[in-house]
């Protein structure tokens, strides 16, 4: 559900019609735009007319702007943005419209890609404009803090940012001074001057003082405007004001409080009276004024209070909503706690009701809590608990239910959950178990009636009897999300399964959530079948309930399954069902879209699709971050390294890697392929050997491993290392370490029925044979995984293993074609398809008969000639005879045709030479 907004904060107050001109200022401010400046910071402590001066800037200013005044309500970041957003649409109708969609996700985005995505969008607004953040010493936020340095670092050039404050915000002034980006208006600035202070008090406020009393009365308050306007509403009707002058000393909060007493003192008793009872509220209008004071008269003083200036701010320009002056609402809070300290709570509580009555249930709660009303507060949490758990605004949520007393907490099962959760979400998960220990002490029918709790007896409180009644299923759905973000897998299974027996039919977001768990537990066991299962299952489910953005993040995880099952094609139309639903709704994109386009470039890689696989990735990127999973950063960045390695850029391929591996998120998925495995295999391409040991040593692998599906991956890149190290060592050690490996991954692949496993395995299991020179098997092993791979259209899995599959491959066809007596063989054309994949070799056969090849080392006219008997069906030993030499001999000169050639057995160097026009 959207954050209601209020238009209040984002009316822009218009001038006063009696003010005190300030051309200096205004100049100060004009000459910041006009060098191009980010930043205008006017900071002073309250007085001395920032908004005012702001006001009084804009009125004439030629540029649109946008105002949002805020209010500590506003330290929640989801708030934050929301609010920026609001204020940004007064300048351009429907901007952020996506992104405030994108805030209430199941899985909203970093605050830093919903800023960038909001920033590109400030950049296609044609006209430079102001953008006003007025009282932002209101925020307690760091986060909210970060937010605003990152949008201030990277502010389009259209967009001028003001910021009015009490305090200096967390922001790198002393950069942006540096850089000459930044107007700076402080007290020492704002202060009136003597002039601009004989203005004030001679012509606005209807005094007659000499220029000495003015100077004096300037000098004593420093030029703070709301000093010297307090000082001038004691004044009037004063005939010995040379008097007042000089006994007024001493710091402004003395000074303050007591002209506070001059003014209140000189008010009739029902005005003095509505400014102390109003005095609590951050805005007001006649009605709530009226229920507050319980009078029906709230208009006619408001009205009243305007006319004689007495620090009430308008802040819509039909005169409905107002509020205080800071400071002064400050002072009379503290004369009413000090004249009326009984009625305080009850204001308060007033507040509360009419907020509650009007739909604004945040300023209900918040009343409520500083009434100390605290059975009240606790009922309002636990009612809009739905509502703020759609929303995710679980900051704001963990900051009430921290402000409640304890033992009142304990009673009530469901805000005990709602501790839990949003102590999870907030990342205090030290709190998450001991708050779900106090629900469930209430899900007992024996405590119903009450227990006993230190010497006396209390009782369970529900205000909400629905979320009350789901508790037994969504404790073990928070635990089962705790266990898995440990890893326990064990534990996440056992309490899915709790969730599934306890979940009322038509729970869909517990039916889904523990199905989802339940496949991935499954799914890092490498029991895929199962994983597809409940997977597919929790997706449905969600889907049904409304929950569309967990349900796109479960058709990510169910690609994934897939892909791995050797299911290309259903992996494909499980990504495009998945960008139908981040994309159908109200024209908006949800975060998942960006993810759906890396996945189909996954798939479009594989069918050597190169072109479409990088237009994927690009509509994606273009999409932004925040169309984005927080795990597609890094799965971005490792496929597109996938089309750098195809593209022979290994060193931007390893670039890509090393940026994915920082910004790994699984996002509860199992690291199935971690990327720090992946650039062991760019290393291998590059021929760093020594980096693939080291990697080997550092993760403890040996072939001898007891095996798991979470460490496939790694054991079939162990293999692929021990093949490297026997080509550069000849090693036989190695070689038979790898194919044993080999086997039982296999086998394993075999009974976890995951064919895209299979595949790889075995391709790497013919290479592996073949460095052996045991063709036969070799070419057993690759007709099996050309056997899998032909329905699914695998391409790239081949391509990918270089010039020596490619050889293989070619084997295996001139094989086929030999033994086909009745007919073409099942796999020769997709055989013909492979082989017209692969980069073709270049060799200009001149050279090698001219001994100048730059590519293979010439063959001798001896090793041409044994070459030539190599293409005939005479055996070893017959051409040996023939030649006239010894059999060791024989395989000297065939071992050196070998290694010229790049191929390890008869059958390749014929078909090597035969490209090559040797004959």
């Amino acid at each position: 559900m959207p954050t209601p907004i209020l238009a209040t904060k984002l009316y822009i107050p218009p001038p006063r019609a009696k003010i005190v001109l300030r051309p200096r200022l205004i100049a100060r401010l004009n000459e910041g735009l006009a060098m191009g400046c980010k930043l205008t910071l006017i900071s002073a402590s309250a007085g001395f007319g920032k908004t005012t001066l702001v006001s009084e800037w804009i009125a004439d200013c030629e540029r649109p702007v946008a105002w949002l005044s805020l209010d500590e309500g506003d330290s929640d970041p989801v708030r934050f943005i929301s609010y920026l957003i609001a204020a940004l649409q007064t300048i351009k109708a429907g901007i952020g419209e996506s992104l405030l969609a994108a805030l209430q996700s199941h899985q909203p985005p970093s605050t830093e890609a919903i800023l960038t995505a909001l920033l590109n969008e400030i950049s296609a607004i044609p006209k430079n404009f102001i953008f006003i953040l007025d009282d932002y010493h209101s925020i307690d936020s760091q986060t909210v803090d970060q937010a605003l340095a990152f949008l201030v670092e990277h502010l389009p050039p259209q967009m001028h940012l003001v910021i009015a404050t009490r305090e200096d915000p967390s922001l790198p002034l002393a950069r942006l001074r540096a850089r000459g980006q930044l107007t700076e208006l402080c007290a020492v600035d704002l202060r009136f001057t003597p002039a601009e202070a004989a203005e004030f008090l001679n012509r606005m406020m209807g005094l007659n003082l000499s220029e000495g009393d003015i100077n004096a009365l300037e000098a004593r308050t420093e030029g703070w405007i709301a000093g010297l306007q307090l000082a001038a509403l004691s004044m009037q009707g004063r005939e010995d004001s040379a008097s007042f002058i000089q006994a007024f000393t001493g710091s402004h909060r003395y000074v303050l409080d007591y002209l506070v007493e001059e003014v209140l003192q000189q008010q009739p008793e029902p005005i003095r009276n509505f400014l102390l009872q109003t005095s609590i509220l951050d805005r007001f209008c006649a009605p709530l004024c009226n229920a507050v004071t319980e009078r029906e008269d709230g208009k006619e003083i408001l009205d009243i209070l305007e006319h004689r200036n007495l620090f009430i701010i308008p802040l819509d320009d039909r005169r409905q909503w107002y509020r205080y002056h800071r400071l002064f609402a400050d002072v009379l809070q503290t004369h009413l706690k000090e004249a009326q300290p009984d009625r305080v709570t009850a204001l308060h509580l007033r507040a509360s009701k009419w907020y509650e009555q009007n739909g604004l249930r945040s300023d209900a709660i918040r009343h409520a809590l500083a009434a100390q009303g605290f059975e009240r507060a606790a009922d309002l949490v636990e009612l809009a608990f739905p509502v703020i758990n759609i929303s995710r605004q679980f900051s704001t949520l963990l900051g009430w239910l921290k402000m409640l007393p304890n033992e009142l907490i304990r009673v009530r099962p469901v805000l005990c959950y709602a501790y839990a959760l949003a102590s999870m979400a907030c990342g205090e998960n030290e709190s998450v178990e001991p708050r779900l220990r106090d629900a469930e002490q209430w899900l007992d029918a024996k405590t119903d009636a009450g227990e006993q709790l230190g010497s006396r007896s209390v009782r369970m409180v529900v205000a909400d009897k629905d979320e009350f009644h789901r508790l037994p299923g969504l404790i073990p759905l928070i635990r089962g999300g705790q266990a898995l973000g440990r890893g326990d897998l064990s534990e996440t299974k056992k309490y899915a399964r709790q969730v599934l027996d306890l979940a009322p039919d038509k729970d869909h977001l517990m039916l889904g959530g523990a199905a989802s768990q339940l496949g991935l537990v499954a799914w890092a066991n490498g029991d895929l079948d199962t994983a597809h299962q409940m997977t597919a299952n929790g997706i449905e489910n969600l889907r049904q309930g409304g929950f569309i953005s967990p349900a796109i993040g479960g058709a990510i995880t169910l690609a994934d399954i897939q892909i791995t099952q050797g299911r290309l094609h259903e992996a494909m139309s499980t990504y495009e069902r998945g960008l139908q639903w981040a994309t159908e709704k109200d024209a908006s994109v949800l975060p998942g879209a960006a993810d759906m386009y890396v996945g189909m470039s996954v798939l479009h890689y594989e069918h050597n699709d190169l072109e479409t696989a990088m237009q994927c990735l690009l509509t994606s990127q273009t999409l932004g971050e925040l169309a984005g999973m927080p795990q597609n950063p890094y799965r971005w960045r490792a496929v597109m390294a996938r089309i750098h390695q195809a593209q022979d850029d290994l060193d931007g391929a390893l670039g890509l890697l090393e940026e994915a591996e920082r910004l790994y998120d699984g996002n509860y998925s199992p690291n199935v392929c971690p990327v720090a495995t992946r650039k062991v295999r760019v290393w291998l391409a590059q021929g760093r050997l020594s980096e693939a040991l080291g990697w080997v040593r550092e993760q403890g692998l040996s072939s001898e491993d007891e095996l798991s599906y979470l460490r496939e991956f790694d054991h079939i890149t162990l293999a692929r290392v021990l093949i490297a190290r026997y080509k550069t060592d000849r090693g036989e050690d190695d070689l038979r370490a790898a194919v044993g490996l080999l086997a039982r991954l296999l086998q394993a692949a075999e009974e976890g029925r995951r064919k895209g496993s299979m595949i790889v395995i075995l391709i790497l299991q013919a290479l592996a044979h073949q460095a052996q020179g045991d063709q036969s098997h070799a070419l057993g092993s690759l007709e099996r995984a050309l056997t899998l791979a032909e329905p699914e259209g695998y391409v790239r899995s081949f391509i990918d293993e270089g010039e020596a599959m490619r050889l293989l491959i070619l084997d295996f066809k001139f094989a086929i074609e030999k033994s086909a007596r009745n007919g073409v063989h099942p796999l020769s054309g997709y055989v013909d398809k492979l082989l017209s994949a692969f980069p073709q070799p270049v060799a200009t056969p001149s050279k090698f008969k001219n001994q100048k090849s730059e590519i293979v080392e010439p063959l001798s006219e001896r090793e041409l000639e044994v070459l030539k008997l190599l293409r005939s069906e005479l055996s070893g030993p017959e051409i040996a005879q023939q030649l006239i030499v010894s059999l060791n001999t024989l395989h000297t000169h065939t071992k050196n045709i070998y290694n010229k050639l790049g191929v390890n057995n008869r059958r390749a160097a014929v078909r090597r030479a035969e490209e090559l026009d040797l004959f």
